[in-house]
């Protein structure tokens, strides 16, 4: 995939797509989270965090995603990106079929894209202020967009502790992007035609972001 680091194209294979749920650092945000998915039929994890290998083809930056029907629903996420020479940072949106999810979690996350923005921080330049990041999402529904989710990094584990229960150590094999958690969202779950991305550096006063529109193909049967 063709990216841009600090201003600068940057080309990386990406050949593992891993999706890691249920990270909050919190045990209360956790349960809250937990609850809020099983109000639409979610089963509980087995453990927390979970990790689900999905296609890798499913990573996009397309502005558009095409998904069948209409219960899917975007949520914002920072993502690691492994690349042989460092470890880099994106924003991204695990897109995931609600009503699938209801029955199955691994199948569910791998029916829909995962869109990913085009721009990369190396993590070495956000170790020391990682907490204090920012993610937020916005969802446009019937053409009025609306504040989705929105608070601090710290909510989720930290990169190295995330990987350190993936792998073992704080190493991710290069060519891997791992999508690392999400917040708890306002108001109900739900889609809509556009959703919004941002994780935001106030401490060097930048965002990444990336947006896309969602189009529902029709349910033939």
């Amino acid at each position: 995939m063709d990216f841009l680091v600090n201003g600068s194209p940057r080309r990386i294979e990406v050949t593992q797509l891993v999706i890691a749920g249920w990270t909050g650092r919190d045990k209360v945000s956790v349960e809250k989270h937990i609850t809020e998915l099983a109000a639409i039929g979610v089963r509980r994890p087995r453990a927390v965090p979970m990790f689900y290998r999905v296609a890798a083809s499913l990573l996009t930056m397309s502005r558009e995603v095409e998904v069948v029907g209409e219960s899917s629903s975007g949520e914002v996420e920072f993502v690691l990106v492994s690349a042989p020479d460092a470890l880099y940072v994106g924003v991204g949106s695990d897109h995931t079929d609600r009503k699938v999810e209801a029955y199955g979690v691994t199948v569910s996350k791998q029916m829909c894209p995962k869109p990913l923005g085009s721009e990369l921080w190396p993590f070495a330049d956000l170790d020391a202020h990682w907490d204090r990041l920012v993610l937020r999402s916005h969802v446009t529904r019937g053409g009025r967009r609306l504040l989705y989710q929105e608070g601090g990094v710290s909510h989720m584990l930290a990169p190295r502790d995330l990987l350190a229960r993936f792998s073992g150590s704080a190493f991710l094999a290069p060519g891997t992007a791992m999508f690392c958690g999400t917040l708890a969202v306002r108001g109900e779950i739900g889609g809509g035609e556009r959703f919004e991305i941002e994780l935001h550096d106030p401490v060097r006063n930048r965002s990444l972001r990336h947006e896309y529109a969602v189009r529902a193909l029709a349910i033939a049967d």
